[in-house]
C-alpha cells in the first residue's frame, strides 16, 4: 500500500470494492513499517499480532460502506493508553506498563473499525520539541534522516510523512502536533481545549494538553476529528457543545473571510525563508478572496516565560503518581519506603522530565507561587483577551508554525533555553485554549515548512475550510520524501 498516493476515501473505495480487504490492508502497513521504520524509528511499539486479528474481525463483520474508518489501520501516540498493549509515554518509569482500559479517543476510533497497527515515539511525557527526549529511541525526519522530526509528537508526523500508515493521533501541549507537522510536511490540527476527551491521555499540563489527529491532507484530518471529538463523561473538561461535521465546508473557500497576520510572529529570531513562507501563504488566500492584514498580539512576547511556568506545575503535580509502588518501574536493593521513591523516579525519569518537575515544584512553593505561578496565569489571561480582540474582527490568525525548518539531531538538545524558545509560535495557541492547524506550505532547503491557521474557540470548522482552499490552490500536500535526504 503506497500511502503517498492515497487518501482515507480512496482507500475505502478498494475496501468497499472488495479490491482489497482489511487485513490485507493491515498486512501491507505492518510491511511498510518494517521496510521503513529501522530508517524512522517512528514506533515504539508494532502490534501485529493484535493488528492483524482486529483486522480478521472486521472483515468477518464487512467493511461499513458510510464509514471512511472501517478498517484503516492507524497508529496511536504512546502516551495514550491502550487496552492490553504496553503505553510507555516513552519513559523507563512506565517500561512494561499494560493499561486496563482504552483512552476515550482510541475507543471511538476502535469502535468505527480502525486498526491500531502500534505506538509512536514522542519525547518522555510529550516534554520536548525534537523526539530526542524518549528513553527509547531517536525518531529521524523522513525529509533527511540526519535532522530531528519535531516533537513531541515526532513519531506520529513520521510515521504518516514517511507513508507508514496513513493517519496518526497526538496531543499538543505547547504545539506538539503543530511543530512537527510543520517539520514533516503533513497536516496537524490541535482542537480547542475540551473539544477532544482527555481521558486515558497520560497527563503533562492538565489544561494545555489536546489530543488530535496527524494526516496527509486536510480532508482526512476532518474525518478524524469527527470521530474523536465530543463530550465525554469521563472527562469534565470536555465540552458538551455539539460536534458539527467537520467536512461539511471544506469546498466552500475562503472568499469574504478577514485573516490577520501578527506582527509579533513575524519578528525578530524568525528564519527568512519562513517569513516569505507566510507572506506567500498570505498572497495565496488574497487571490482567492480573502482579506489579509495586520494584527497585534502584544503580550505575546511574556508567552514562553507564562507556559513554562503553568505546564511545569502541573506536570510536577501530574507526574507525582510516578511512585514505584501501584505501577510502573520500581527501584530494586531499596531500604524503606522514601528510599524507593527517590531511587525509582531518579531511575525512571530523565533529565528533561527531571528539570521540568524541579521548576514546576519551585514555582508552586511558599513564598514563590505569587510571584511564579500566579503572576503566569495573570499573564495568560492576558494573551486569551489579546485573541478575543482580535477575534472581533477577524475569522482567523495566520502564522508561522516554528521559527525555523526541522534542525539537526543533536543540535539543539543539550540547550534547553533554545529548545524552549523554539515553541514560541504555538504555545499562545494552547495558553488560549484555541484551536490551531498546521498546512503544508512551502520549503526552505528540501525541508517542509508549514504555517498555522488559528481559528476561534470551537470553530475548527473555518480552520478546516480555509486550509482545505489553500491546499487545493498549492501542491504542497503532495510533495512526497525521498527517503533519508536529497529532496
Amino acid at each position: 500500500m503506497n500511502y503517498f498516493d492515497q487518501s482515507l476515501s480512496s482507500i475505502h473505495k478498494q475496501l468497499v470494492n472488495k479490491e482489497i480487504s482489511a487485513k490485507d490492508l493491515t498486512q501491507q502497513t505492518l510491511d511498510n513499517i518494517k521496510s521503513v521504520d529501522n530508517d524512522i524509528n517512528a514506533f515504539i511499539t508494532v502490534d501485529d499480532e493484535g493488528a492483524l486479528k482486529k483486522a480478521a474481525d472486521v472483515d468477518a463483520k464487512g467493511i461499513d460502506a458510510d464509514n471512511l474508518l472501517s478498517g484503516m489501520p492507524i497508529a496511536i501516540k504512546d502516551n495514550m493508553v491502550t487496552k492490553g498493549l504496553t503505553t510507555t509515554a516513552a519513559s523507563k518509569i512506565l517500561e512494561n506498563f499494560k493499561p486496563i482500559y482504552d483512552a476515550t479517543a482510541v475507543d471511538k476510533l476502535n469502535k468505527l473499525g480502525t486498526i491500531t497497527v502500534g505506538k509512536t515515539n514522542m519525547d518522555e511525557f510529550a516534554m520536548g520539541g525534537s523526539t530526542e527526549n524518549s528513553a527509547f529511541k531517536i525518531t529521524h525526519n523522513p525529509w533527511d534522516t540526519t535532522k530531528v522530526p519535531g516533537g513531541s509528537s515526532g513519531g506520529s508526523a513520521a510515521a504518516v510523512a514517511a507513508g507508514e500508515v496513513i493517519a496518526a493521533l497526538g496531543s499538543d501541549t505547547g504545539g506538539s502536533i503543530r511543530q512537527p507537522a510543520s517539520f514533516n510536511g503533513v497536516v496537524g490540527m490541535k482542537p480547542t481545549y475540551g473539544r477532544v476527551s482527555r481521558w486515558g491521555l497520560i497527563a503533562f499540563g492538565s489544561s494545555l494538553d489536546q489530543i488530535g489527529p496527524i494526516t496527509r491532507n486536510v480532508s482526512d484530518n476532518a474525518t478524524i476529528m469527527n470521530a474523536i471529538a465530543g463530550h465525554d463523561e469521563h472527562d469534565l473538561t470536555s465540552s458538551t457543545k455539539e460536534v458539527p461535521d467537520f467536512t461539511s465546508t471544506l469546498n466552500k473557500g475562503v472568499k469574504g473571510m478577514k485573516i490577520g497576520i501578527p506582527t509579533e510572529f513575524m519578528a525578530q529570531g524568525l528564519d527568512d525563508d519562513i517569513k516569505q513562507t507566510v507572506l506567500d501563504t498570505a498572497e495565496t488566500f488574497k487571490k482567492l478572496g480573502a482579506t489579509v492584514e495586520e494584527v497585534s498580539l502584544p503580550h505575546t512576547k511574556y508567552g514562553v516565560a507564562a507556559y513554562y511556568i503553568i505546564s511545569s506545575s502541573e506536570a510536577s503535580s501530574n507526574l507525582q503518581r510516578f511512585d514505584g509502588i501501584r505501577y510502573g518501574r520500581r527501584a530494586k536493593d531499596v531500604k524503606d519506603l522514601e528510599d524507593l521513591y527517590v531511587k525509582s523516579r531518579s531511575e525512571g525519569f530523565g533529565d528533561e522530565v527531571k528539570r521540568r518537575i524541579m521548576l514546576g515544584t519551585f514555582s508552586l512553593s511558599a513564598g514563590f507561587y505569587d510571584a511564579y505561578f500566579k503572576k503566569a496565569a495573570q499573564v495568560r489571561t492576558l494573551m486569551i483577551n489579546d485573541f478575543t480582540n482580535v477575534f472581533k474582527d477577524y475569522d482567523l490568525i495566520l502564522a508561522p508554525t516554528a521559527p525555523t525548518p526541522a534542525y539537526g539531531i543533536g543540535e539543539d538538545v543539550s540547550d534547553p533555553m533554545t529548545m524552549y524558545m523554539n515553541d514560541v509560535l504555538t504555545l499562545p495557541v494552547n495558553l488560549a485554549g484555541l484551536p490551531g492547524m498546521s498546512i503544508p506550505a512551502g520549503f526552505s532547503k528540501g525541508l517542509p515548512v508549514g504555517v498555522q491557521l488559528i481559528g476561534r474557540p470551537y470553530d475548527e470548522l473555518t480552520v478546516y475550510q480555509a486550509g482545505s482552499a489553500f491546499e487545493q490552490e498549492t501542491n504542497f500536500a503532495k510533495q512526497t520524501p525521498k527517503m533519508g535526504g536529497n529532496n
